[in-house]
């Protein structure tokens, strides 16, 4: 488990399902019937009940499926954390469909709604970097934003959240971690960043 922001922001590589988080956030397709890599996991993992709610709330709420940067929360069945919260991320088609506006939202909105539940701790996967194609290093540029808004514009005060990013492979954890030590220090004012793995403006003045 790295640190990225102290007791805030981390990263990890592992199985997201078996992480002790309050939250994990499910890269969801619009049905919410399941699907294949992280989605087909969290349906495996968490078993039938997750199903069950998810055709409740296509059945009452979004009866032509989620929209993609939309969020909603079911129980999490068998797995040890409180919630699901599933989002559906934007297929890549070259940047010109505000698919990044849309990943902003996804990441967002997921957010927004761990807070309103409670939630201590949040698990996010990659979202949409896998079958939908989103370029990795644009996708961690988004990820990066978003959850820094988060953390400066809507989670402050005693109850914070931490925010963990589980990969699948180390190589997409370092993507995200080059991304995070490019960001200025401006994007990070007033936040305890682990210095292991952000560069201080002033080494790249010469």
């Amino acid at each position: 488990m790295n640190e990225l922001i102290e007791n805030r922001l981390y990263t990890t590589t592992g199985d997201l399902t078996e992480m002790p988080f309050d939250i994990l956030v499910n890269a969801a397709n619009s049905s919410l019937l399941g699907g294949m890599g992280v989605d087909g996991a969290i349906h495996k993992a968490g078993g039938p009940q997750i199903l069950a709610e998810c055709r409740a709330i296509r059945k009452s709420k979004f009866p032509a499926g989620l929209p993609a940067g939309e969020a909603v929360e079911t129980t999490a069945g068998s797995m040890p954390a409180d919630y699901v919260i599933h989002t559906v991320g934007p297929v890549w088609n070259g940047g010109n469909e505000k698919e990044k506006a849309i990943l902003y939202s996804a990441y967002m909105n997921s957010l927004l709604l761990g807070k309103n539940l409670g939630g201590k701790s949040i698990g996010f996967p990659s979202i949409s970097t896998g079958a939908y194609g989103f370029p990795k290093k644009l996708a961690a540029e988004t990820a990066c934003r978003a959850i820094f808004d988060f953390i400066t514009k809507h989670d402050s005060g005693n109850a914070l959240m931490k925010i963990f990013l589980v990969f699948f492979h180390t190589k997409d954890e370092q993507i995200f971690q080059q991304v995070f030590t490019g960001m200025s220090m401006s994007d990070v004012s007033g936040l305890r960043v682990n210095s292991e793995f952000f560069r201080l403006e002033s080494e790249f003045s010469d």
